[in-house]
């Protein structure tokens, strides 16, 4: 059960160590949550400082604890070389709503090797209890309505137009 959205925007890295030899290297991030995997662009010849400002939204469920950036070098010639990865809490961004561009450690094999700049922003999803405690609102201020009108429609000796009235607003099941 989704329990609603994280966007994550990765801004950027710095401080990166290099992994090619010859050139700038060509970073770009894996993005995992849980099961949910996106992949940036690369960064061509970045090096070390790239920039990438994209966005990328997660469908969030309850126990997600984490959000894994694994940041790669791509190359043109056999298999893309690890650079560092950086693991996010996801709850102070479920509390707090937001949280602004942020530099987070990115380590390769325990020990750091760079930064990567991400900025957070959760967004609930509506969940049901909140839809029924609207939908009893909604119910109540019917009753009163109701209250106010059969009390004039039996002033008005016009109770059996109130009636049907009547039988209609309670064709809507109450919420508990």
């Amino acid at each position: 059960m989704a329990i609603g959205k994280l966007e994550v925007v990765l801004v950027g890295a710095k401080g990166l160590d290099n992994t090619d030899f010859l050139n700038n290297m060509d970073p770009y991030v894996i993005l995992t949550c849980r099961s949910q995997e996106k992949k940036s662009s690369v960064a061509s010849g970045k090096g070390s400082e790239p920039e990438w400002n994209e966005t990328f939204v997660f469908s969030i469920s309850e126990g997600v604890e984490e959000l894994f950036l694994k940041i790669m070098d791509s190359d043109s010639v056999g298999e893309d070389d690890f650079v560092g990865e950086a693991k996010i809490a996801i709850e102070p961004v479920l509390s707090e709503g937001s949280i602004p561009t942020t530099c987070y450690n990115v380590v390769k094999d325990e020990e750091y090797c760079g930064e990567i700049r991400v900025g957070l922003t959760f967004t609930p999803e509506a969940n049901k209890q909140q839809m029924c405690l609207n939908a009893k609102q909604v119910h109540d201020v019917w009753n009163i309505l109701r209250g106010i009108v059969k009390k004039k429609a039996l002033a008005d000796g016009k109770s059996h137009l109130i009636d049907v009235k009547h039988q209609s607003i309670d064709q809507f099941p109450v919420p508990q």
